[in-house]
Order: structure tokens, then C-alpha cells, then sequence
């Protein structure tokens, strides 16, 4: 079989869970390589994520490492077993990587949860606002990059609109005064917000600025829940694109900044009445 010159997030996050399986087991790669009756060099390609490999081998793997967690064993089974590609392959040649990974996040998520202290969460963008975030950028992206990307941020968002998945969105006053593209711009955002809270499936609080002290990250965060908690992952915005974790150490941390923030935040019902002040506010201010 041939190998994988770029393995996917997905690929590369099956790679790094059969290397923590064996280093829990307190195994070498060639002891490993040794008990399967194969070359060393071909774990190092399975833990990498250049080379696939079978359920089956996957669950000879765990019984070697005498893992019991069979809920664990059984969501790696399942991504060893995927095939095909998703929708967001079609923009390879298009788009940076980043893009296309947090794109094959969402669309393996049971859930996905929002601390935005910025901008809006991109998956509650409007066009226009979507499209004046990515034209703030230094140096300026040409026009088409901005209109690829855009369309790319929307594309992502029918994933929501369907209401298949879950999500939970916790933004700060800063985001829902922040600017980009103008107040016109802002105005409109915040009304689809309001409506996006109404939807089936979508959780929309607000954390004032009156909180005493903000539980979240100064970054703007996205936790993505996979189908244990072990294969959740943590997504967080920089200036360079996106950066990911999913050590035990940064899920255990960032489950701890959003159980704050469920305790700190608004209620649904009072944040929509937020967003209204905030709207009203606005259209006051630049009438």
C-alpha cells in the first residue's frame, strides 16, 4: 500500500492514539512490531498517519496493549474503516490546509462549542461580516482569496443550518461590539444571531463585560466533542491560522474554561435580550 505524503488531521489524530495506546502499554515501536509480526518501520507510519490500517489490526493493536477501553476501541475502528472523501476536499488546491481541517472537525463532531472574544463564531457568520474579517488581514488577501473564503465559511455553516450537530456558542461583549466591515455590517450580524438562537439545536449566550472575572481565554476557542471524550479536540484561532490539541492535559484544562463559562454565562433568554440592547445601541448610535 502506498503512503500517505499528506495524511488528513483525521488520519494523523488515529496515528496519534495508537502511539498514546502503546506508550500507555509501555511498549517500544519495535516491541510492538515485534508481537504483530511486522517491520518497526511500519508502526512508525501507522502512528504518523502515512499508512492506513484495518479495524481488525486496529483492535490486534489494543488486545497487544491490553487496552479495555472498548468504547475508545470502537470509535478507532470506525475511522479506520472510513473511505471516501469529504465535501471539503474540493477545495485542496484552493484553500490553506487549516481550513480544510477544521472543516473535517465539524463534520465528524457530535457537538461543537464556541468561546469567542473577537469576532462572531465563523459558523454564525453572515456573508458580509465573514467577508470583513478576512479582508482585515495584513497584508490584504486579493479579492478572490476573500471570496473563497467566504463562500468556503458559508458552505461550512449548512452543517449547522441542517441541525445535525449541536452547538453551543459563548461570546463576549467585546464580539458583539467589535466592527468589522461597519455598524450597517454589525447590525445586520447581530440580527442573525438572534435568529440563529431560536433555532433548534444552537445555544446562544452572552458574557457581559460586567462579569467580574472572565473564566474563558483571551483566544478565540472552538471545543469539538468526538464520539468519546477521549477523541474530542480543541481548535483555537491565531493571527498564523488555526492551531489544534487533544492531549488528556488541554481537553481536561479546556472542559474546565467552558464548564466556567456555562456557570458564568448569561441565560439563553436574557442573552437574546443582550444582543437586542447591544443592536439597539447601535442603530441609536450611527442613525
Amino acid at each position: 500500500m502506498a503512503l500517505r505524503p499528506n495524511p488528513t488531521l483525521r488520519q494523523r489524530r488515529l496515528g496519534a492514539e495508537l502511539r498514546r495506546m502503546r506508550e500507555q502499554a509501555s511498549l517500544g515501536g519495535s516491541q510492538l512490531a515485534r508481537e504483530l509480526g511486522i517491520q518497526p518501520a511500519q508502526i512508525t507510519q501507522m502512528e504518523s498517519g502515512k499508512s492506513g490500517i484495518s479495524a481488525e489490526r486496529l483492535r490486534t493493536i489494543a488486545s497487544v496493549c491490553m487496552c479495555t477501553n472498548e468504547p475508545l476501541i470502537d470509535a478507532l475502528a470506525n475511522m479506520a474503516s472510513e473511505r471516501g472523501k469529504g465535501w471539503w476536499e474540493e477545495y485542496r488546491s484552493t484553500l490553506t490546509i487549516d481550513f480544510l481541517e477544521v472543516a473535517e472537525l465539524e463534520g465528524h463532531a457530535e457537538r461543537i462549542t464556541f468561546c469567542n472574544t473577537v469576532y462572531m463564531p465563523g459558523l454564525l457568520q453572515t456573508r458580509a461580516y465573514a467577508s470583513a474579517v478576512f479582508a482585515r488581514l495584513v497584508p490584504p488577501l486579493p479579492r478572490q482569496e476573500i471570496e473563497a473564503r467566504t463562500e468556503f465559511r458559508l458552505k461550512r455553516q449548512e452543517l449547522v443550518r441542517s441541525g445535525t450537530t449541536p452547538l453551543r456558542a459563548f461570546i463576549h461583549e467585546a464580539a458583539l461590539r467589535m466592527q468589522f466591515g461597519g455598524p450597517v455590517v454589525l447590525v445586520d450580524q447581530l440580527a442573525a444571531l438572534l435568529d440563529d438562537s431560536e433555532r433548534p439545536g444552537i445555544s446562544v449566550r452572552v458574557v457581559p463585560f460586567a462579569v467580574d472575572t472572565f473564566p474563558g481565554a483571551g483566544e478565540n476557542l472552538t471545543y469539538i466533542e468526538g464520539p468519546v471524550p477521549e477523541l474530542d479536540t480543541v481548535e483555537m484561532d491565531v493571527s498564523q491560522g488555526a492551531l489544534f490539541f487533544d492531549s488528556p492535559a488541554n481537553l481536561a484544562k479546556h472542559r474546565t474554561i467552558f464548564a466556567s463559562l456555562d456557570a458564568t454565562a448569561l441565560s439563553e433568554d436574557r442573552s437574546r435580550e443582550f444582543i437586542r440592547s447591544v443592536m439597539k445601541e447601535m442603530k441609536s448610535t450611527h442613525a
